[in-house]
């Protein structure tokens, strides 16, 4: 097939031999089949900004480095050089996660190489060497169903424990190879320690599982994984071999207001005092120095 514009600078440098077949066009990016380095890989080309269908960026790149301060201050302000350099981080983004996912053992495709916008990485393959089929295309038995969402919940915390939220995770970006779940489209990926909104989507990626698979195991349905993960998480207990028991309670003890009230005044009074003995002038200016 005819090579496409993005990925010609990979083809002139020799990174890409030949491109195959489309692969699966999204709202983010096309991927393509593509030989590279002798063997059978993808290439993900990533859209531009204004053809992308994911408008919800800012929630997601909250937290995230930058190289700096003048690239930051670019990125508030959206200047023309700043909306570049987001867009870089945006892109850059999913390469970043895949490292240090790989590097930790969750199961995510292979990077290989990235140029230009355009991430070559492992093609994950069902037994017969075809690409292998996303989670949504496929009936499961109840016995699949939970062994599917038990290694999926241990690649969450595996995530977790290497500070990365997945962000977006449902049955329609997770493929199952002959080995079962591999997790796939991370742009998106959330820094757990700098975003706000991190608990948030951890608890929506886990309650997407629950109710992907809870339509063939019901009993899914009723449990608190993704809370009881995030508190492991905060209290740091969580680690990659844990145990859960997908239950969670949450703390009924209600706040002692005039505790607290009685804490904060009196630290106001201390800190008043505390001046007053550095400064006595400036807190009255009618008492003497030395009275």
């Amino acid at each position: 097939m005819k090579t496409p514009k993005r990925m010609e600078p990979l083809v002139r440098d020799g990174l890409i031999t030949e491109v195959l077949r489309p692969l699966k066009s999204g709202k983010e990016a096309e991927v393509y089949v593509v030989v590279s380095e002798g063997e059978v890989r993808c290439a993900k080309v990533y859209k531009e900004a204004n053809k992308r269908g994911f408008h919800k960026q800012a929630l997601y790149q909250e937290g995230r480095k930058v190289r700096n301060s003048r690239q930051a201050r670019a990125m508030e302000k959206s200047t023309s050089y700043g909306r570049k350099q987001q867009e870089a981080a945006w892109q850059t983004a999913e390469v970043d996660a895949l490292y240090r996912l790989a590097a930790v053992d969750v199961r995510v495709p292979k990077p290989y190489n990235f140029v230009e916008g355009v991430l070559l990485m492992e093609l994950i393959t069902d037994v017969n060497g075809a690409a292998a089929p996303r989670l949504n295309d496929l009936e499961l038995t109840s016995e699949q169903a939970l062994e599917y969402h038990k290694i999926l919940v241990t690649e969450v915390v595996k995530m977790l424990c290497a500070g990365i939220i997945h962000g977006d995770l449902s049955e329609y970006n997770i493929l199952v190879d002959e080995h079962g779940p591999v997790i796939i489209d991370l742009p998106q990926a959330v820094d757990a320690a700098a975003n706000n909104n991190a608990a948030k989507m951890l608890e929506r990626d886990v309650d997407n599982l629950a109710a992907y698979f809870g339509r063939f195991a019901p009993a899914l349905l009723t449990t608190q994984y993704g809370k009881e993960i995030w508190k492991l998480y905060e209290s740091g207990s969580l680690h990659p071999a844990i145990e859960l028991t997908g239950r969670f309670k949450s703390s009924t003890q209600k706040a002692d207001v005039k505790s607290i009230m009685r804490e904060i005044n009196d630290v106001r009074e201390e800190a008043m005092l505390r001046k007053e003995r550095l400064n006595p002038t400036r807190v009255n200016p009618n008492k003497r120095p030395y009275d």
